[in-house]
Parts: C-alpha cells; sequence; structure tokens
C-alpha cells in the first residue's frame, strides 16, 4: 500500500489565509446590505420633496385636464355627455325612473366638476370612479331600453335646434343689456343736467351773461376754426371742448356749435356760460331750432317713428338711429355761413392741436377721414346688403370703409356735390331696412362715396370702447383718440386702461360735479 506523500505547509499560514476571506466576505455582506438600505431611505424623500415642488409649480388648469385623453375630468364630462342625451330620450319616451337616475348622477359629475374648478385640484380616481361607474352603469340599462333609431335620431335633432334656440336668445337678450347699459346716463351726470336746469330756470344773471356774451360775427367768421358737436350728453361734450382748447395754441380762435336736444338744452347754455375753457367761442343750439328739419324735407324724420318701433326686433340703436345722431348730414344747412367745420363725436378726446386740419387740402373731396380697412371687417361688405342688386352693382365689396368721430367737411365743395339730397335717396331706398340696418356709418359710406380724401391714421384712433390691446405707441401719437364700441369712458363697463384719458378733461373740482358725485354714491 503506497503512503500519502507528506505535507511540508505550514497550519498557521492556513488559518490566516481563511480569516483574511472569512472578513472579506463579511464586508462584502455589510456593503451589500448598507448599499440596498441606503436608497430605500432616501428615495422616498427626494421624491416627495420633488413632488411637493412640482405641485407648487403647477397650478390647475381645468381646460387642459379636459383636453386631457386621460384625466378622469375629461372621462367624466364624457360619461355626462352621453348621459344627458339619454335623459332627453327617456323623457320622450316615458322612462321617468331612468330620467330620474340620469339627472341626478348628472348633478353629482356636474357638483365634482365644479368643485375642481373653483378649488383648484385635479379629480383623483378615489372621487371619479364611483360617478363613473354609477353614469356607466345608467347608460347600458338605457342602451338595452332598445330606443328606435331613428325617433333617437329625431329626438336629439328638435333637442340641439331648442338648444341652438336658447343660445340664440340668449346671444340676442345678452347684446341687449349691453346696448341698454352702454346707452344709460349715469346717476352724476343726470344730477348735473337737472341741477344745471334749474340753476338756468330760476337764475336771470345766467341769461344776462349769454346776452352779453354773444358774438354772432364770431359764429360765421370763416378766419376762425369751427368744430360741430352733437350730443344729449352735457359732461362728453364738455369733455370735447376742453380737451380741443387744452391741447391747442390759440384757444381764442376756436368756435364750438353745440347743438344738443330739447331735454339738455338750458342745462348746456347754463354749463358752457359758467366755464370760459380758455376763451373759445362755444354755441349752443336745440336741434328743435331747425324747423325745416320736418318730416316733408327730411326722409330720416319721416322714418324715425317706425324705426324706433322696431329696434327691438332688429337689435338697432335707438341711439344711433336718432335724428340728432343724422343732423351730421345736414351741417351745411344747418350753418350757412361756414366753409369748412371738423366734426367731433361726443366720444372723443383730442390729445394734439387740430388747427391743421383746417388747411388740409382735401384735393376737391367733400369729407377727410381715416380709414378703417386695416382689418377685414371693416370693409363695405361689413356694413351692406351686397345680396341685394341696388348694392352690388354700385359698389366694391372690398371697399375701405372709414369712420365718423373726427372728420374734416369742405361745406363748399359739399353744397355744390347736393350730398344731402343724395342722402336722402338713399334714406328712401332703405325705407324697409334692406339695404343696412341701423346707424350712421352705412348711409355716410354710400353718400360720401368717391368723395372721401384718407387721412393719416394718427389723426384718429379707434376702438378705445371695445378693444382693450391697442397699442400705447398709437394711442400717445393720436391726435384725437375715440371711444369707439359700448364701453363709453364715463360708464363703470368702461376699459379702466382708458378711462385717465378721459377723466383728465372733467372739471372735478366744479362744485356741481362734486356735489352729484356725492349724491350719486349715496
Amino acid at each position: 500500500m503506497r503512503r500519502r506523500a507528506p505535507d511540508f505547509r505550514r497550519p498557521a499560514r492556513r488559518r490566516f489565509v481563511s480569516w483574511i476571506w472569512c472578513l472579506l466576505l463579511v464586508f462584502l455582506a455589510l456593503g451589500t446590505m448598507i448599499f440596498m438600505l441606503q436608497p430605500r431611505r432616501g428615495a422616498p424623500i427626494q421624491d416627495s420633496r420633488k413632488s411637493n415642488r412640482r405641485s407648487q409649480r403647477e397650478t390647475f388648469d381645468l381646460k387642459r385636464e379636459l383636453s386631457s385623453a386621460t384625466s378622469f375630468a375629461r372621462q367624466l364630462v364624457e360619461q355626462m355627455t352621453l348621459a344627458k342625451a339619454y335623459l332627453v330620450m327617456a323623457k320622450e319616451q316615458g322612462n321617468l325612473k331612468l330620467a330620474g337616475d340620469l339627472s341626478s348622477q348628472i348633478r353629482s359629475c356636474q357638483r365634482l366638476l365644479s368643485q375642481a374648478a373653483t378649488g383648484g385640484k385635479r379629480i383623483t380616481l378615489e372621487e371619479a370612479q364611483p360617478v363613473i361607474s354609477k353614469l356607466a352603469h345608467l347608460i347600458l340599462k338605457a342602451q338595452e331600453s332598445h330606443f328606435d333609431i331613428a325617433t333617437t335620431i329625431v329626438t336629439l335633432k328638435n333637442h340641439i335646434q331648442a338648444l341652438e334656440a336658447r343660445v340664440n336668445a340668449a346671444t340676442v337678450q345678452s347684446a341687449e343689456f349691453g346696448r341698454l347699459a352702454s346707452e344709460a346716463v349715469p346717476r352724476y351726470i343726470h344730477c348735473l343736467s337737472v341741477k344745471l336746469t334749474v340753476d338756468w330756470l330760476s337764475s336771470s344773471s345766467l341769461r344776462r351773461l349769454e346776452e352779453d356774451r354773444r358774438n354772432q360775427a364770431r359764429l360765421v367768421d370763416n378766419s376762425l376754426h369751427h368744430f360741430c358737436v352733437f350730443s344729449d350728453n352735457l359732461l362728453a361734450a364738455s369733455v370735447v371742448v376742453n380737451s380741443t382748447v387744452s391741447n391747442t395754441d390759440h384757444p381764442q380762435k376756436l368756435v364750438f356749435h353745440v347743438v344738443t336736444n330739447s331735454a339738455n338744452y338750458r342745462a348746456m347754455r347754463a354749463w358752457f356760460l359758467v366755464n370760459s375753457f380758455k376763451g373759445c367761442t362755444v354755441e349752443v343750439r336745440s336741434m328743435e331750432e331747425f324747423s325745416w328739419l320736418n318730416a316733408s324735407h327730411s326722409p330720416m324724420v319721416k322714418q324715425l317713428p317706425q324705426s324706433e318701433e322696431s329696434q327691438a326686433g332688429h337689435l338697432g340703436s335707438p341711439k344711433l338711429d336718432s335724428l340728432l345722431s343724422h343732423l351730421r348730414f345736414y351741417i351745411p344747412q344747418m350753418f350757412p355761413s361756414l366753409e369748412k367745420v371738423v366734426f367731433l363725436d361726443d366720444d372723443v378726446v383730442v390729445q394734439k392741436d387740430l388747427a391743421a386740419l383746417f388747411s388740409l387740402d382735401l384735393r376737391g373731396n367733400v369729407n377727410g377721414a381715416v380709414e378703417t380697412c386695416l382689418e377685414a371687417f371693416h370693409r363695405y361688405h361689413r356694413y351692406l346688403n351686397f345680396s341685394d342688386p341696388l348694392i352690388s352693382s354700385r359698389f366694391d365689396p372690398q371697399g375701405c370703409g372709414w369712420s365718423f368721430g373726427m372728420n374734416v367737411f369742405d361745406l363748399v365743395a359739399w353744397r355744390k356735390a347736393d350730398l344731402t339730397s343724395v342722402y336722402h335717396r338713399w334714406q328712401e331706398r332703405n325705407s324697409n331696412g334692406v339695404l343696412w340696418r341701423t346707424g350712421t356709418l352705412a348711409p355716410g359710406l354710400l353718400t360720401f362715396h368717391g368723395l372721401t380724401e384718407p387721412l393719416d391714421r394718427r389723426w384718429h384712433v379707434l376702438g378705445l370702447g371695445f378693444d382693450p390691446d391697442i397699442d400705447n405707441r398709437l394711442i400717445e401719437s393720436a391726435a384725437v383718440v375715440h371711444f369707439s364700441g359700448r364701453m363709453k369712458p364715463w360708464l363703470k363697463l368702461s376699459i379702466a386702461r382708458y378711462r385717465p384719458l378721459w377723466e383728465r378733461y372733467v372739471d372735478y373740482s366744479s362744485p356741481d360735479i362734486r356735489s352729484c358725485l356725492a349724491q350719486s354714491q349715496l
């Protein structure tokens, strides 16, 4: 038998190597445990901080939620829309139990969406799941009722038509309310008019002062600068006059011809008498003084009662169709001695000297106006009915429109062309309201067609009564800013950004204005 070879290795060395391997294995195990435990402890803290920061940065947007295909808000809206359709059909078929259940869940869905919108937080799964499940169950139940397809189509069509009718009625109502709000006279302006009327009737000194200041020679002097303002708003007319004289080098050369109605006539006479306006001349007249302006002479006067009766159905404006607004077409007859005038609407504010307008060469034209055709909706087709051959055969639907508000009129050329008769002919042709609906711009475009000289845009900037985004540089460069639109500067619904442009020319130091403002706030 062979013997095993003797082992000459030292036992101590083998034990030392074994200990080293054991220690390495222990350290490896500890390192592995530390590595595995460390992310578990830190990760939730880090994730929660990130999620908190992210939630703070991101704000809830319901519109964005509704556009997301995976959001619970969108699922709720889609389910609710389908449920509303089946609700209509259930009512038509007399299934009142199903209709009641659908109505209840639709209200729950609306309540949940409303809470999300007002609270500014997303709808969670726990909130949405019960409502979605119940709606889905009811929709499935409705589908199992086997509604007739033809009946369903007819029912839904009738429902859609009814909704469209309600939307149209709401639109008409909103427009009518907007019109009423824009034409309502604020309490303090009405108070001022009444107070001044009482002062005029009770004070003989005011009437004597008017006689002393009457200067007939200046009213017909063509070397002076004549302005026409037709208004039934005392404070608005005052701002037009005040802003014009405040921005001219020679206010003594200005003559204002203010025409109003009988209700405001005495108040305006009193106001312009007690306020000097830097020495300019202000003539106040009542439109009732022009006795020749009657139904036998003017088609507009003849049509006025009819237009007032029918304006509610046509969304017209009695102010736009009033005789006071149409007086602009009779300026040559009202002021037969004048040769050139600048017409200003009562919702404008003058910011620059307008003296240069009186030396402006109109190149044989009658009307100098700023064109408004930079936007497509200010073309002729916007104001006139081109389906009528009388209009389509004579005018270009893409013709460039212009605006009233600040116009230079050559009255000599006007009389030569007999444009008031042209205006009368168009008014007679539009007696049934087919060619245009309301307002003065449409007949103005027809009357002055081919006789309008375009002015630099900076003379007249429009839109401060409806457009909140007009460039500040354009406003600052404008000679006249026009609060065209329904948000007039003297109303609470005016655009706050533009209101100071008008208010800076209101004399708030006047005791009458202060008194009326105080009374209106009671």
